[in-house]
C-alpha cells in the first residue's frame, strides 16, 4: 500500500523521538570544525523549511545566545550581499536539492569563508555538497510531496543543534543540557495526543471546516513559523487560499480582507501577558464579523467548544513542535472530505520547466 501524507504524520512521534535519542552524535559531526563564539548566524531555506527555521529561530537564539538572519535563498543569491558579520551559515532543504538554497551557499563560500552548515534528510546529494558538514534530520526520503514528519525533524533537528553549540560554547552547563532535553522530551512525548486531539475535533467541526472564502492562521513568537506552514500546506493540498499570519502584521492591512464566510484560526501559547492580551482583543474583534473562528491552544486554560486544546507547553519557543500537528492534520482530513486525490499528481513537469530542484523528484 503507497504511504499517504497521513502515514508520515502518524509516524511524527517515532521520527522526533529518533532524532531526540540520537543526540548529540549527529550533532557533534555537524558541528566538527564549526567555529566557537560565532554571534550571527545566517539560516537559508524556501517553502516548508523557510517555516521550520522560523518555527526553531527563537528557540535557537536563547539557547545558543546568538543573532539569526533568516533569508529566502534565491533573493539572497541574486540580490542580498554576505554581511560582514556573518559567522555561521546553514542552509536547509529535506531534498537536498534546492538549487535556490545551493546556488546561495555557493554565493557564500565564494565571498568569505564561513563555516557553511547543510540540513538535510538526504546527506551526500548536493546541499552536502556545497557545505562543510551535514545534519541528518534521520528522516529518510518522504515519498510524498507535501512534508510533514520531515518538516517537524527539521524544527527539532535545528534546535538542538543549537543547544549542542551552547554547550560546546559554554554558554549553559551540562545540567542545564540536560533540562533541556528532557523539557523537549516532554514536548514530544504529546505529538500522539495531539494528533488524536485534532483528528477528533475535526470529526466535530467538519461540516463547518469545508469550503470557506479563506483560511487564515494568526501566531506570535514562534508560531509565526507555524502558520506560515499552515499556508503552505493548505495551498499545497486543499488548494484553497490560505494565509498565516503575524499577529501585529495582520493588523497593518490583511484584517481589511476579511469576509463574513472566512476560517480563522489562532495559536496561543505561554507567552507575555501582553502579547496574550493583544491576541485576545483581535480575536473578540474578528469574531463580530466572522463566525468560523477556531482557537489552537497550547496554555493549558480551560477551552471552549470551538477550541483544540492540545496541552500545556512550558517553553512557548518549543510549541511549535506540537502546534504544527494540527495544521498538517486538518489539511489532510480537509482534503479528503472535498475529494482532492493527492495521489493524482499534478503539474508534473513543473521542476523540469522551472528548475526549483536539481532533479525531477519522485514522489507516489
Amino acid at each position: 500500500m503507497l504511504p499517504t501524507m497521513m502515514t508520515y504524520i502518524e509516524k511524527e512521534p517515532e521520527a522526533l523521538k529518533r532524532v531526540l535519542d540520537a543526540y548529540p552524535k549527529p550533532e557533534d559531526e555537524a558541528l566538527k570544525g564549526a567555529p566557537l563564539g560565532t554571534q550571527d548566524w545566517l539560516i537559508l531555506g524556501t517553502g516548508s523549511s523557510i517555516n521550520a527555521i522560523r518555527s526553531a529561530k527563537l528557540y535557537m537564539e536563547k539557547i545558543a545566545n546568538v543573532r539569526i538572519q533568516v533569508e529566502e535563498p534565491y533573493n539572497y543569491a541574486q540580490y542580498e550581499t554576505v554581511s560582514k558579520t556573518t559567522d555561521f551559515v546553514i542552509g536547509v532543504s529535506q531534498s537536498g536539492q534546492s538549487t535556490a538554497t545551493i546556488d546561495a551557499i555557493a554565493k557564500v563560500a565564494k565571498q568569505r569563508s564561513i563555516f557553511r552548515m547543510a540540513v538535510t534528510s538526504q546527506p551526500g546529494k548536493e546541499l552536502s555538497q556545497a557545505s562543510d558538514t551535514t545534519l541528518d534530520i534521520l528522516t529518510g526520503k518522504e515519498r510524498v510531496g507535501y512534508v510533514t514528519m520531515g518538516y517537524n525533524a527539521t524544527v527539532l533537528s535545528l534546535m538542538l543543534v543549537a543547544l549542542r553549540y551552547a554547550k560546546a560554547n559554554k554558554q549553559i552547563t551540562k545540567a542545564e543540557e540536560t533540562a533541556e532535553l528532557e523539557q523537549l522530551a516532554q514536548v514530544i512525548a504529546k505529538v500522539p495526543d495531539a494528533i488524536k486531539a485534532t483528528d477528533a475535533f475535526y470529526q466535530a467541526h467538519a461540516k463547518a471546516l469545508k469550503d470557506p472564502r479563506q483560511y487564515s492562521a494568526i501566531g506570535y513568537g514562534a508560531t509565526v513559523g507555524t502558520v506560515m506552514e499552515m499556508q503552505t500546506k493548505f495551498v499545497e493540498v486543499v488548494r484553497q487560499p490560505a494565509g498565516g499570519h503575524d499577529l501585529e502584521a495582520f493588523m497593518h492591512g490583511p484584517y481589511l480582507g476579511i469576509h463574513k464566510d472566512d476560517i480563522q484560526f489562532y495559536v496561543q501559547t505561554k507567552a507575555d501577558t501582553s502579547v496574550r492580551t493583544k491576541m485576545s482583543a483581535l480575536r473578540d474583534y474578528e469574531a463580530r464579523y466572522i463566525d468560523k473562528i477556531y482557537t489552537i491552544d497550547l496554555t493549558g486554560e480551560p477551552a471552549s467548544a470551538n477550541t483544540l486544546a492540545l496541552g500545556e507547553i512550558e517553553d512557548q519557543f518549543m510549541s511549535s513542535l506540537v502546534a504544527v500537528i494540527a495544521f498538517q492534520v486538518l489539511a489532510w482530513r480537509i482534503t479528503c472530505a472535498n475529494g482532492v486525490d493527492l495521489g493524482k499528481q499534478i503539474f508534473t513537469d513543473f521542476s523540469e520547466v522551472v528548475h526549483n530542484k536539481t532533479e525531477v523528484q519522485d514522489y507516489v
